[in-house]
């Protein structure tokens, strides 16, 4: 039983509607837009919407969209079948309205299809129920049985004939191998009786042809097939007698003066050094903003000049033949003509270190998304398929939700109470080190941060916490903030529980007015479970305003297991009636991958999440807002 079955354009105008068991199919079919055709995200056909499994079509070449909406708890099997039914109909019945491309026509457009709707409804459940009954087959249809019983009996001392087969192939090349050396071998007198026997006519045996076959092929090609002579010596005489010593640049030298790199000091400090430290600790734009991701290298910029400079040895022929080839002119894309294109997108993104299974899934949903579309007279498949996977890039970076912190530290401000952020992922990806870069883009925009040291089992973290909160202080020092302190650390040492520092470092920040809460984690894999419990306690019990994860731009297919992992161990391990999951991603690393950005495409696409900050090195300004454009283009990079 269907619960819905609706007809709607690309543009949102619904043409035709049956309503079945549920009484709207406005919320399912909203849900389906927003996390599916607008997210870029059609690589499977079928949709989960809370209690209801939605199936869907999409017409290219029409701009139309066919979604038929059942109880996910029901296997109907004819769904499929029934959709491309509807969808030839329709698409035949009503092809002049459709055509016109025009709201007012479709507007204005009757499209009575309920009567050949029930029909082909009917029929689809019909063929579902009619099935031929399933036989067992017998062993006189096998293969088995169509073979001679002698043929299966094996008599010990005896080969089967393929592997005699074989054998005898192997043989001859074994003979064939040594032709050459049996041939140089043979005397005068066996040359000569060979020849005598050929020309009275007697009758040779196997081996003597072979052999004759032999002579006459080295005569004819001369002596070539030897094998050539090992590389004698050379008799040029070795000079006697130890060479002056090598001058290492690395090693000890007399020359003191050579290695001398000093620079004149203050205080002990470099005077070069502390400028250069000034510099680009202040490097985070003026007032405190980021800085957008850049992902180009002096690379492109040589391979942009030279790709400039005509070819020489491209003529005029060569290069209008070059562009004409591939053109499809006026004609709808099929799937046969994107596979091959495909297939090659597909490899470059997981070369890229896109996850496997996600440039799988993107590659289906440019096919699904291009399938049927008319192709304009000077259009290649290969630039249409670029450009469509392109746009689905750019718009999985650019999810639903945008995280905005500074506007809403600013709301909490105003209701007086500290905003909370907490930092989660596995080991080393650079959770402490990221905490920090964020506490100094919050001190350039004036807000005064809170470390809360909840790591409280890696030996030296709250050691490392300690250092970067005297760095920063050292920053921006109360002196010139009117004698308020603006970074301060929070902590209880290690052994204790996380959660209980968190809820007290919360409460302390309430108190003395910090405007920031940042809470630092332990690393933990995502496949320890009392870890997975601690971390899930942590959240639920001190509710974050903002829970990052943090992951580095390093790993492919690893990404998509950890978020999925950390998502659905917070979902599981929480008490709450709607758990706390991850509501952006931190990526690390980012200045170590050259092109290989594919990481930020499967975290963003396996979690519907923003990627909010980019960390680039190792400075305190390192950080940085993701460029969409820029990582896509990187990634479609050759």
């Amino acid at each position: 039983m269907l619960d819905f079955f609706t007809i709607f354009s690309k543009g949102g105008l619904v043409l035709w509607c049956f309503q079945g068991v549920s009484d709207s199919c406005t919320g399912p079919v909203n849900a389906l837009i927003r996390s599916v055709l607008l997210q870029e995200r059609g690589g499977n056909n079928s949709f989960t919407h809370e209690a209801l499994t939605l199936k869907y079509k999409l017409d290219n070449q029409f701009e139309l969209v066919f979604v038929v909406g059942f109880q996910k708890i029901l296997t109907l099997t004819y769904v499929d079948k029934l959709i491309d039914d509807v969808h030839r109909l329709f698409r035949d019945k009503y092809r002049t309205e459709i055509q016109q491309q025009s709201a007012l026509s479709l507007l204005n457009g009757t499209f009575d299809f309920q009567n050949d709707f029930l029909r082909l409804l009917r029929e689809a459940e019909e063929s579902s129920k009619i099935r031929a009954p399933t036989t067992m087959k017998k062993y006189e249809d096998s293969e088995k049985a169509k073979k001679p019983v002698r043929s299966m009996i094996e008599t010990r001392g005896e080969k089967p004939k393929e592997k005699a087969k074989n054998s005898k192939k192997k043989g001859t090349k074994k003979e064939g191998s040594d032709s050459p050396l049996a041939t140089s071998k043979a005397t005068p007198a066996e040359k000569s009786s060979l020849s005598v026997g050929a020309e009275n006519g007697v009758e040779l045996s196997k081996e003597e042809l072979i052999r004759r076959k032999r002579e006459e092929f080295i005569q004819k090609h001369g002596r070539g097939m030897d094998k050539p002579s090992k590389s004698t010596k050379s008799d040029a005489p070795k000079e006697k007698g130890k060479k002056a010593p090598r001058v290492w640049e690395l090693g000890g030298c007399a020359n003191k003066e050579v290695l001398d790199y000093s620079t004149p000091t203050t205080n002990g400090t470099s005077e070069a050094a502390l400028s250069e430290d000034i510099n680009l600790i202040r490097g985070t734009g003026p007032g405190g903003q980021l800085q957008d991701l850049d992902c180009s290298s002096s690379d492109d910029e040589g391979a942009a000049q030279n790709s400039t400079k005509p070819s020489a040895t491209k003529g005029t022929l060569g290069g209008m033949f070059g562009m004409l080839k591939g053109l499809v002119g006026s004609k709808s894309l099929s799937r046969e003509d994107m596979e091959s294109v495909l297939d090659k997108m597909r490899d470059h993104l997981i070369a890229k270190n896109v996850a496997a299974d996600i440039a799988v899934q993107l590659c289906e949903s440019v096919a699904n998304k291009l399938e049927g579309k008319v192709m304009g007279t000077f259009s290649t498949v290969t630039s249409t398929v670029k450009q469509a996977l392109q746009e689905s890039l750019v718009q999985i970076l650019q999810p639903q939700r945008r995280v905005d912190m500074l506007r809403d530290i600013m709301d909490a401000q105003r209701r007086q109470r500290p905003y909370v952020v907490t930092f989660c992922g596995v080991n080393g990806v650079g959770k402490s080190t990221n905490l920090a870069k964020i506490s100094f883009w919050l001190l350039e925009n004036g807000f005064s941060v809170l470390i809360a040291a909840c790591d409280t089992f890696r030996a030296g973290a709250v050691e490392q916490l300690r250092t970067h909160t005297r760095r920063l202080t050292a920053l921006h020092p109360p002196e010139n903030h009117g004698g308020r302190t603006m970074v301060q650390l929070f902590e209880k040492g290690y052994g204790k529980d996380a959660a209980g520092i968190a809820m007290e470092a919360i409460a302390f920040a309430r108190n003395q007015g910090f405007d920031v809460v940042l809470v630092d984690t332990a690393g933990r894999m995502q496949d320890n479970a009392p870890l997975m419990t601690a971390l899930a306690k942590l959240i639920t019990v001190n509710t974050p305003d903002l829970v990052l994860f943090v992951g580095e731009a390093l790993v492919g297919n690893e990404a998509v297991d950890q978020l999925v992992k950390f998502n659905r161990a917070l979902a599981d391990h929480s008490m709450a009636q709607t758990p706390r999951l991850i509501d952006g991603i931190v990526l690390t690393k980012f200045d170590t991958i050259d092109d290989k950005v594919g990481a930020a495409i499967s975290m963003t696409y396996i979690t519907s999440k923003p990627i909010v900050f980019v960390g680039t090195g190792q400075t305190y300004c390192d950080l940085r807002s993701l460029n969409a454009k820029a990582v896509v283009a990187a990634l479609m990079k050759a």
